[in-house]
């Protein structure tokens, strides 16, 4: 868990260049909320000595406030840590027996909770005089164009993909640099904290639908790169699908499970309501995790 905190710090660090002191807030009430959550619950509700010093209610805490805009008021933080302490993770009986991400329950959550708070794009005030873009995110700003009969091509003109790899284009604070979010997860890599078949076959899948669909339409529906660079995607194939707890246990299951995230996300953010499909992908997936235990097995150690 602290491995995953240092590669979250980039993101992090970004986040709070171009969000400013909102970020640092919404920061320091996500991770400090979830980690006196847990420690409160221990304490008096479960009578078990603290689980703190293991890091993971700060990893919840920072990849919730990752998932939220700067804006979000500290009140409905401290109500998405306690969804993704109080009700993902612990009604469960704490860390490895969760059966969804916290972090993601509890952003989906506040989302259908409270959309107007978690659809609020302003103008931020980034620290060092360096200011983020406002509005929508561009996979928002595209779902509403094409609803009002505008093409891809003329919705993606105003992006190049040299401002979304380096730098925020609207959106919640996890979306505010893909290179620091790739740069995390190769740190994980290096670790071996992670499994990287999950990730990967996430990527692949998400790129193999959006050219499919490109191909047969580029008027209607965003390319490749696009798809793989924009939206939350990035953040939940490297730092959220491959949560040990809530993935399957072999590679085949593994590569199963991050087809499956890939394809569902690429049917929302085509067909779906929402602009953006990654946390709901994962939670159901999350779901699946158990069935795919059973059908794919690693080899038993000694076993031929």
């Amino acid at each position: 868990m602290t491995d995953v905190v240092i590669a979250l710090l980039p993101a992090v660090i970004c986040s709070f260049v171009f969000y400013g002191w909102g970020e640092i807030l919404v920061m320091a009430v996500s991770v400090l909320s979830c980690v006196l959550l847990e420690w409160a619950i221990t304490k008096y509700m479960l009578g078990k000595p603290s689980t703190i010093g293991d890091m993971s209610a700060v990893v919840t805490g920072i990849l919730l406030a990752l998932n939220l805009p700067y804006t979000t008021p500290w009140w409905v933080v401290v109500i998405g840590a306690i969804v993704a302490i109080g009700v993902a993770k612990m009604t469960f009986g704490g860390i490895g027996q969760n059966i969804w991400n916290p972090a993601l329950v509890g952003r989906v959550f506040l989302l259908v909770s409270f959309p107007t708070y978690m659809t609020a794009w302003k103008q931020p005030q980034g620290l060092f005089g360096l200011d983020a873009v406002s509005g929508p995110t561009p996979l928002g700003a595209i779902k509403e164009g094409l609803m009002q009969g505008s093409t891809v091509q003329e919705l993606t003109s105003a992006y190049n993909y040299k401002d979304i790899l380096f730098a925020n284009l609207g959106g919640s604070a996890g979306e505010v640099c893909a290179l620091a979010l790739l740069a995390g997860f190769v740190y994980l890599c290096c670790r071996r904290v992670i499994k990287p078949w999950i990730t990967l076959s996430i990527f692949g899948t998400v790129a193999l639908v959006s050219l499919i669909f490109w191909g047969i339409d580029p008027s209607r529906f965003t390319d490749p790169l696009f798809n793989l660079l924009t939206g939350g995607l990035i953040l939940g194939a490297c730092f959220m699908a491959t949560d040990y707890v809530t993935s399957p246990m072999s590679v085949w299951g593994g590569v199963v499970f991050g087809v499956g995230i890939g394809f569902l996300t690429m049917m929302i953010r085509y067909f779906g309501a929402y602009p953006e499909g990654v946390s709901f992908a994962i939670l159901i997936m999350n779901s699946v995790v158990p069935l795919l235990n059973r059908w794919f097995h690693q080899k038993k150690f000694g076993r031929a």
